[in-house]
């Protein structure tokens, strides 16, 4: 459940714009996106809502999207996207000063429907808030998907760095439209993903610091990792780290850092030539004589015997 504001469906709405006007849409098929700063005041009503899809990511102040019977309010950090064929609205939330947001309307990809799913409101309405950690690079994307959308195929495509409030993109041609796309991909994977993988940290029953200090592991085991570097990562005292992480994980942080290292380099050794030294190296062992003495210990053969077995099952389910 994301940390976005939702009132569940059948909940009272406010309304965000007099019913009686009706706002248009972006015709479908175009990627469309804009930077809006928007004071007390602002509303769009859609009773019949979009053809396409809305995405909206707010950087500032606080918005209220109603759609059907769910109702959200968005601070920053909150990708909030709102499905085509359901009646909708949305303005500056009541009380605050304004509301800062990028919002795209698009065709969604395929894919993304089961990045989104799990963070349905109902109403084809989703809710994800983003981890502060990540929100750089989500502006990041939004401001490549403005530069990308206006590109003709010459040069480069530049970002703005300080892309002015009130700006808006149309991507017409399909290279144009396929780059916004990919921008608006990154930031949709980039904010499910990471609030999914902070939820599970915190419903696992294992210390969020100690969960997120073992995937810090696995995701560069070949980092020069200490137990203080990875006690400075989860703001913790060394001592106190090394106590918890053997507590919870039931081994040493440095025992858990070589096993990553060994079945990195495992799959080093299944999928790539690298030379055994280079594989080493590439796992964050300074020794490749201790390097085949715990891959053995590991995996029951050296590193070279290990790769060899691996490409004779291979050849022999492939026959």
């Amino acid at each position: 459940m994301p940390d976005a504001a939702v009132s569940s469906p059948g909940a009272p709405a406010v309304s965000a714009a007099p019913s009686s006007r009706t706002d248009p849409s972006p015709p479908p098929g175009l990627v469309t996106i804009g930077l809006f700063d928007q004071p007390p005041g602002y509303a769009v009503n859609r009773p019949r809502g979009a053809d396409s899809w809305l995405f909206t990511w707010t950087t500032g102040g606080c918005g209220r999207l109603v759609q059907g019977a769910v109702q959200v309010e968005a601070a920053a950090g909150d990708l909030v996207v709102l499905g085509p064929g359901t009646p909708h609205r949305y303005a500056v939330a009541p009380g605050a000063r304004h509301w800062a947001f990028w919002w795209v309307h698009c065709q969604a990809r395929a894919s993304w429907s089961t990045w989104l799913r799990p963070y349905a409101q109902g109403d084809r309405t989703y809710a994800v808030t983003a981890p502060p950690d990540i929100r750089g690079r989500a502006d990041a994307a939004f401001r490549r998907m403005l530069a990308d959308a206006r590109w003709t195929g010459h040069g480069a495509p530049r970002p703005d760095t300080e892309p002015t409030t009130g700006q808006v993109a149309v991507a017409h041609g399909t290279a144009a439209r396929e780059l916004a796309l990919c921008s608006l991909e990154e930031i949709v994977l980039l904010a499910t993903a990471s609030a999914t993988a902070r939820a599970e940290r915190y419903e696992s029953g294992i210390d969020p610091r100690v969960r997120q200090a073992a995937e810090l592991m696995d995701a560069d085991p070949g980092a020069p990792h200490t137990v203080r570097s990875l006690a400075a990562d989860v703001a913790l005292s060394p001592s106190r780290f090394a106590h918890l992480f053997t507590q919870q994980v039931g081994q040493s942080p440095m025992r858990a850092l070589q096993q990553a290292r060994l079945r990195h380099a495992a799959r080093l050794l299944e999928v790539t030539e690298l030379p055994v030294e280079r594989v080493a190296a590439l796992s964050g062992f300074t020794s490749p004589f201790h390097f085949s003495r715990a891959f053995r210990q590991r995996y029951g053969v050296p590193p070279g015997a290990y790769r060899s077995e691996v490409r004779q099952r291979a050849s022999g389910e492939r026959r």
